[in-house]
């Protein structure tokens, strides 16, 4: 009884140690992201991009420019109560019942899809970020990996010479070891050039003016699948965009068949007129007041109905890009889940495998003891244990990668 509650208290430490550790990681790469979205100059020119689509709302509630005019008659005609004299005239348009509306409507569906394409953005910038981050952390463990193996090689290298000068060993064993130590010196070296690499595409994401620290988080764990939300790509603003781009041509069709419609006026004509001298009549030099309502008939309307045909086959190609991109990114949705799991599988198998390496290193040096200590076979071991742990990082940026990804498609 007593067993199975350690055990149960063994598993619950775990499972607080990987959220803690799943917190933490969070914590410090949304501080990077929240960072990249306040001064990324691409993200910050689809907002405003986004801030004009809004305004051209505002512009589409508008009707046509006023028209006015003024005229003085050269010949001025007589009439019986007068002489014209001058003619003053205003006119205004006014489109067709809910044309406006419909404006409104269809440049709202086009910010619409300028908002999605900022969102679309927002989340290409979050991922592009965290595989960045993700590599330099690997980076970062690489180095503290191969750190401990050049220190390792070097105490190595001390129970070679001690045992060259007791006769238990030769110096092709000191230089062998000599040799391994400078390649992994080498490796070090190139990695701090992919280090600074990765480091200028961070700080250029994150739109600094000048290279500064990035801190990374200390260890990243392998979360349980528990842990994981389900994957869906019903809310993707990549699907979502070309419904508000099937609803955009919609809007420009119900706008077109307004625009088919009569255009109606409305103005007014005022006429000056002159008093005729030397004659008493009613009305003599009465001003002329004269209303006008007029109507544009658009009778050549081949022009709307072509782009009635237009939006129909834009309507179906929406439908075919839609499909075609759905298509896409459940494959990478898949793709990614499952790389994710043989990332894991990677990851538990390493650790296995360091344990059984770690055994062995310790039986090879236990034979040093008794002078007997196989310095090759030591090596071997050694390159073993190099190698599993690097498949172990390298595991876990390749798992976290995916979660990125994943999280990317699906949240």
């Amino acid at each position: 009884m007593a067993i199975q509650k350690g055990k149960e208290m063994t598993k619950i430490t775990c499972i607080i140690l990987i959220l803690i550790g799943g917190i933490s990681n969070a914590q410090t790469l949304q501080m990077y992201i929240e960072e990249a979205e306040a001064h990324n100059p691409e993200l910050q020119a689809m907002k405003l991009r986004y801030t004009i689509s809004r305004e051209k709302i505002v512009e589409a509630n508008t009707l046509p420019n006023t028209e006015v005019s003024a005229g003085f008659f050269i010949s001025e005609p007589e009439t019986r109560t007068g002489a014209q004299k001058a003619r003053f005239s205003i006119k205004q348009m006014v489109p067709w019942f809910g044309t406006i509306t419909a404006r409104e409507n269809y440049a709202s569906a086009l910010a619409e899809v300028d908002y999605l394409d900022m969102i679309i953005a927002q989340r290409k910038l979050r991922l592009s970020l965290s595989q960045s981050y993700y590599k330099l952390y690997a980076i970062e463990r690489t180095n503290q990996i191969l750190e401990k193996n050049v220190a390792l090689l070097q105490t190595y290298e001390k129970l070679a010479l001690t045992a060259v000068e007791v006769g238990n060993a030769s110096v092709v064993d000191v230089l062998r070891l000599q040799i391994r130590r400078n390649e992994l010196e080498q490796r070090k070296k190139v990695l701090e050039q992919d280090r600074m690499a990765e480091s200028s595409l961070f700080n250029h994401l994150l739109n600094r003016n000048e290279p500064t620290e990035i801190i990374m988080i200390d260890s990243l764990a392998i979360l349980s699948d528990s842990f994981l939300g389900k994957s869906g790509l019903e809310l993707h603003p990549e699907l979502e965009k070309y419904d508000k781009l099937f609803e955009s041509v919609t809007q420009s069709e119900l706008l077109n068949l307004k625009d088919a419609k009569p255009n109606i006026g409305f103005g007014l004509d005022y006429i000056t007129v002159a008093e005729r001298d030397g004659m008493v009549i009613s009305d003599n030099g009465k001003d002329i007041l004269m209303p006008m309502v007029s109507l544009s008939i658009p009778l050549f309307n081949t022009k709307n109905r072509s782009l009635t045909e237009q939006n129909e086959l834009k309507l179906d190609e929406m439908e075919a890009r839609k499909a075609s991109r759905r298509n896409e990114l459940q494959t990478i949705l898949d793709a990614a889940v499952h790389k994710r799991q043989a990332a894991k599988i990677s990851y538990e198998t390493q650790a296995q495998n360091l344990k059984q390496a770690k055994h062995a290193e310790d039986i090879l040096l236990k034979g040093y003891e008794t002078g007997s200590i196989d310095f090759n076979a030591l090596l071997e071991i050694q390159e073993l244990q190099l190698k599993f742990q690097l498949s172990q990082v390298d595991a876990v940026k390749n798992y976290f990668m995916q979660i990125a990804t994943i999280n990317y498609l699906t949240n």
